[in-house]
């Protein structure tokens, strides 16, 4: 299947992206990450993934757009609904791009991490696949997890140590 993968950052690709690939899948990467704060974290990240596409020689779609101010006025006083109104932005813009360039599918290296909502990622996913007529994606990519992290410190990557947003920032240091 050619699949349009939204990227979060390249160590959440990377193991997924090797076991797709060995399956048969055409994967195309997409950046998308108006959410991620400070900027020069959007930038390091972003910089990764550039870097992982030109080493796995896949092509990448970079929709390079620092809007924390957009991501801010939708989640404020909805805090508690933060990752909802994000994953909804980064799966709606990876659905259209994908429906326009005639993908099969597309997916979310979202799916990768423990830490996500699965439950609600494939819930966004789907309804976004009925809107936009195109396949969602869904696999359960935390089975390589642990092999994701060796594959990212093998290739020296950039490991950030939290989701991204201002608020998940803030959790890992209140923790």
């Amino acid at each position: 299947m050619k699949i349009l993968f939204h990227i979060c950052c390249a160590p959440c690709f990377a193991a997924p992206y090797f076991h797709l690939k060995k399956e048969g899948h055409e994967i195309h990467g997409f950046w998308y990450n108006h959410n991620i704060h400070p900027y020069t974290e959007y930038r390091k990240r972003l910089e990764t993934v550039e870097e992982f596409a030109e080493k796995q020689n896949f092509p990448l779609i970079v929709k390079d757009e620092y809007d924390l101010e957009k991501f801010l006025r939708k989640a404020a006083f909805r805090e508690n609904e933060r990752c909802r109104i994000c994953y909804y932005d980064r799966l709606k813009y990876t659905a259209i791009v994908a429906k326009k360039g005639n993908f099969e599918a597309f997916s979310t290296t979202l799916l990768y991490s423990k830490f996500q909502d699965h439950a609600l990622i494939k819930e966004i996913g789907e309804s976004l696949a009925k809107e936009y007529g195109i396949k969602f994606y869904y696999s359960d990519l935390r089975k390589y997890w642990k092999e994701g992290i060796e594959i990212s410190k093998d290739m020296n990557m950039y490991r950030q140590q939290y989701c991204g947003c201002i608020y998940s920032e803030r959790d890992r240091y209140l923790k």
